[in-house]
């Protein structure tokens, strides 16, 4: 499979601590710049319910650690590996995306 590097917007778009929705090709990805500086992108749909929730979320956990819980149904993933990390394991995983900042531009590999 063929991945490219895609910018995405410039660091001063994307708040702390909260998610952005972006569209890559036909792809929507949650982005989030934690407070502690790292950078973390994954998919956008919460596979529980097939909804495009995830960039709403709340991000928790710690800096070793960083999840985002999805709005709807309460299920925490790993912003580092996608990792379903809640008590209900009803659902599956999420996919995460590599993040690079250049400058001021994030950049995605999708």
């Amino acid at each position: 499979m063929y991945t490219q590097w895609h910018p995405v917007g410039k660091t001063t778009d994307f708040p702390q601590d909260l998610g952005t929705n972006v569209k890559v090709n036909d792809k929507q990805i949650a982005i989030y710049h934690l407070t502690d500086g790292h950078w973390y992108a994954v998919q956008n749909l919460c596979p529980h319910q097939k909804r495009m929730v995830l960039s709403r979320g709340l991000v928790g956990g710690d800096f070793e650690k960083p999840t985002v819980i999805c709005p709807l149904h309460k299920r925490a993933f790993s912003l580092k590996d996608g990792q379903l990390v809640s008590d209900n394991k009803d659902c599956d995983n999420i996919k995460t995306y590599p993040v690079k900042l250049e400058n001021d531009l994030i950049l995605i590999e999708v």
